[in-house]
C-alpha cells in the first residue's frame, strides 16, 4: 500500500494561528481592536523580538499601541509578514524553549515603495511615539557623533527634503507635517546601541531640520522628545534550523520566525511624559540614569564578554557556554565581577549589581545560544578601551588590584599574535597596526608588552606609563605564553 504523502503544514496567519499546537503562547487580546500609536523605523530581528514583543503585552491592557514597521530599504520583512497578517514567532531560548505568536505588528510598509503612506503615519494624530532600530550606521554621523551633512543619504535629503531616504530625513519630514498641521511631535525612541543616543539623534535631527526650516528645528529644540535608553538580549540570527523548531512546535509555517535569549532589558530615560504608554507595566525600566545602566552593562556583561572571548580562545573554547564550563574561566569571569568590576561602578536606582552579574553569569551558560568567541573577539582595539580600561583606570585610582583585569588585555595581545603568525585575518579597524606590532614580537614579555602598550589608539599615556599596570599586563602576559 502506497503512502499517503505528508500535507504541509499552514502557513501562519489570523486564520490559522488558532490552530498552533497546545503550548504556544498567543496574543491575549483583540487584534481587530488594535490602533497604531507606534511608528518603528528599521524592523529587522531584533526589534521583532524585543520592542514588538514588550509591547504585544502592553496590547492586553491598551490596545493603542499597535505598530506600523517600516523598512528603509528592503522588502524582506514585508514580503515575509504581509502574507501572515503581521504575525511571527518568537522563540525565548532557555533551559525549556518557549514559543509565542507576537501579534503587535499590525502594518508593515517600505519606504522607498511609498512613502505617501509612510508620512500619513508619521503625521497621524494617534502616532506618538517613533522607535528605531537602524544600526549605529543609520543615524548617519561623523566620528564626532555629529551630523555627518557629506553623508550621500543626508545629501541627499538635504536636496531633496519631501523625499528623503536616511531615517534622519524622515524624522524631519514627519516632524514638519506635524508642526504644519498643529500636532505635538512624537517621542523619538532610539534603540540602537550607541552610548547617548536619544541626545546623540535630537542634535542630527536639529542640525539636519535647521538646514530645511529654522523654525522648525526650533520647534523640534523646544518640544522633541528623545530619550536615551539602553536594550539588551542576545538574538542570533534566523536560520533553517529554527523554522523547522517552529514547525515542529507550533504546527504551522512561519517564513521569518525571530529567536533570542529569555533574558530581556529595556531601559528608557524617564522623559516621555504623561501621555505616553505605560511600558514600565511590562517590564521596562524608567530611570533618570541611563549612564548607570549603560556603564554596568559595558563593565559586567560585555567587559566579562571579551575576558572570555580572548581567554577562551587561548584555551581552545569556541562558544561562550563552553568558555563557562572550563571551570577555572568561570572563576575568572566570577571574581572578575564581585571583586574588580562592581567594586567600581555606582549601582543606579532600580538595579541590583550584585543580581545582574548573577543573571549575566546564567545567561553566559544558556546552552541554547551558541556565541562565538571569534566574533566577540573582533574590533578588540575598539571595545577594550571602553569596555576594560575603565575599569582599571578606576580600580588603580582606588589604589586596587588590577592583576586580573590585567587578563583580558594579555590575552587579546596573544590573540593577535596567534592570528598574525597563522596569517588570519584580523577583524579589526587597526588591523594592519596590530599585524606589524604582532609580527614585531619576539616572546620577550617586556619587549612584546611594551610594542601592544605603545598603541595610543588603544592605551592612554596615563596607563602606558603606570607601573602597577604596566607590571600587571606583564605578569598575565607571561602567565598565558
Amino acid at each position: 500500500m502506497t503512502a499517503m504523502p505528508l500535507s504541509s503544514p499552514l502557513r501562519l496567519c489570523a486564520t490559522s494561528s488558532p490552530a498552533a499546537l497546545p503550548g504556544v503562547f498567543q496574543p491575549d487580546y483583540d487584534r481587530d481592536r488594535v490602533s497604531i500609536g507606534i511608528v518603528h523605523l528599521g524592523p529587522g530581528a531584533f526589534h521583532r523580538a524585543h520592542q514588538a514583543f514588550y509591547f504585544d503585552q502592553l496590547l492586553a491592557q491598551d490596545p493603542r499601541w499597535g505598530i506600523c514597521a517600516v523598512s528603509l530599504k528592503s522588502t524582506g520583512v514585508r514580503d515575509a509578514l504581509a502574507p501572515q497578517n503581521g504575525l511571527y514567532t518568537l522563540a525565548q531560548l532557555d533551559d525549556q524553549t518557549t514559543f509565542r505568536i507576537v501579534g503587535s505588528i499590525v502594518e508593515v510598509l517600505v519606504a522607498p515603495e511609498d512613502p505617501p503612506a509612510v508620512f500619513a503615519r508619521l503625521a497621524s494624530p494617534m502616532t506618538r511615539m517613533v522607535t528605531l532600530t537602524v544600526t549605529e550606521k543609520g543615524y548617519c554621523l561623523s566620528q564626532e557623533g555629529s551630523l555627518d551633512q557629506a553623508h550621500p543619504d543626508i545629501r541627499h535629503d538635504l536636496a531633496n527634503p519631501r523625499d528623503p531616504v536616511s531615517a534622519i530625513g524622515y524624522l524631519v519630514e514627519g516632524l514638519r507635517r506635524r508642526f504644519l498641521a498643529g500636532l505635538p511631535p512624537y517621542a523619538v525612541v532610539a534603540c540602537d546601541n550607541l552610548a547617548d543616543n536619544g541626545w546623540r539623534l535630537k542634535a542630527a535631527v536639529i542640525a539636519f531640520a535647521t538646514k530645511v526650516d529654522s523654525e522648525l528645528a526650533a520647534w523640534i529644540d523646544v518640544n522633541g522628545c528623545f530619550p536615551r535608553t539602553m536594550v539588551d538580549s542576545i538574538t542570533p540570527a534566523t536560520d533553517d534550523a529554527l523554522r523547522e523548531r517552529t514547525v515542529a512546535a507550533t504546527g504551522l509555517d512561519d517564513a521569518w520566525p525571530v529567536q533570542r535569549e529569555a533574558f530581556t532589558q529595556w531601559v528608557i530615560e524617564d522623559v516621555l511624559g504623561p501621555h505616553a504608554p505605560d511600558l514600565a507595566s511590562v517590564g521596562v525600566t524608567l530611570t533618570d540614569d541611563v549612564r548607570g545602566f549603560e556603564r554596568a552593562k559595558l563593565r559586567l556583561l560585555n567587559g566579562v564578554h571579551s575576558t572570555l572571548a580572548y581567554a577562551g580562545i587561548l584555551r581552545g573554547h569556541v562558544t561562550v557556554f563552553e568558555a563557562m564550563n572550563d571551570p577555572i574561566l568561570a572563576k575568572l569571569a566570577e571574581d572578575m565581577m564581585a571583586l574588580d568590576i562592581i567594586p567600581t561602578l555606582i549601582a543606579p536606582r532600580g538595579l541590583d549589581l550584585g543580581l545582574y552579574a548573577e543573571a549575566i553569569l546564567k545567561r553566559f551558560r544558556n546552552p541554547e545560544i551558541r556565541h562565538l568567541l571569534a566574533q566577540i573577539a573582533w574590533d578588540g582595539s575598539q571595545k577594550l578601551p571602553f569596555r576594560i580600561l575603565g575599569t582599571i583606570a578606576d580600580a588603580l585610582d582606588a589604589g586596587h588590584s588590577v592583576e586580573r583585569l590585567a587578563i583580558p588585555l594579555a590575552a587579546w595581545m596573544h590573540f593577535v599574535r596567534r592570528q598574525a603568525a597563522a596569517g588570519t585575518a584580523i577583524i579589526d579597524p587597526l588591523a594592519d597596526q596590530l599585524v606589524a606590532v604582532a609580527k614585531s614580537c619576539s616572546n620577550e614579555t617586556q619587549a612584546d608588552v611594551a610594542a601592544f602598550l605603545a598603541l595610543n589608539t588603544v592605551f592612554p599615556a596615563d596607563l602606558q606609563s603606570n607601573e602597577a599596570f604596566v607590571a600587571a599586563i606583564e605578569k598575565a602576559y607571561s602567565a598565558l605564553t
